[in-house]
């Protein structure tokens, strides 16, 4: 990445990697010259590992939605880009995005990664339902919760080669025991893809 410094009338232009060392390197660079304060481009997420430097240095920095800056005159280049940037945030013609405390970032990122755990199980108790439903095992009919430890047993008795009306009918009433038909066994390659989807959940 390039990184305009401007003090006065001066500038210094300078190149620096993407690795925590280097990143390191600029804030430290940055820091040794007075710098009051940081403008950089949200592209994408690449922002986040210098914000977060920046701000663990005592830096005070500032994200740009380029949509908001006025286009860089001439040929664009990284130099020309960080130049413009440093030009339009001497002259205080940038407005900053908003980016949430360190505390709030890191509590979105952890409710965030939860949420998608949960999709993810959920996602993965639906197909193991559709499987169930496709070799005619309602376990629906049987037990309110697929993801309960009841469904568990069932379906670990079950895949260790228990006829599944012997395991299921100890959880019916009598009338259920009636109506039921499910008096099979599962296929070999059924049991092992149910096992893979049990595996998968323990391990969510």
């Amino acid at each position: 990445m390039v990184a305009c410094f401007v003090h006065g009338n001066k500038q210094e232009v300078r190149e620096f990697g993407a690795t925590t060392r280097e990143l390191l390197e600029l804030a430290d660079w940055l820091q040794q010259g007075g710098c009051q304060m940081v403008a950089m481009e949200s592209t994408a997420s690449y922002w986040k590992p210098l914000f977060n430097i920046l701000e663990s240095s005592g830096l005070e920095a500032m994200v740009v939605n380029a949509r908001h800056m006025k286009a860089v005159p001439g040929r664009k280049t990284d130099v020309k880009d960080a130049e413009w940037i440093a030009d339009l945030l001497q002259h205080g013609l940038l407005q900053a995005s908003y980016i949430p405390d360190k505390a709030q970032r890191e509590l979105r990122e952890l409710v965030g990664y939860l949420k998608s755990l949960v999709c993810k199980r959920n996602r993965e108790l639906n197909r193991l339902q559709k499987m169930l439903e496709g070799a005619n095992i309602k376990l629906s009919g049987t037990i309110t919760d697929i993801n309960g430890k009841s469904a568990r047993n069932i379906l670990e008795t079950i895949l260790g080669g228990t006829r599944i009306d012997d395991e299921i009918n100890h959880h019916m009433t009598p009338e259920e025991k009636k109506q039921s038909s499910q008096s099979k066994t599962l296929q070999e390659s059924l049991i092992r893809v149910l096992k893979l989807s049990l595996q998968s959940l323990e391990q969510i």
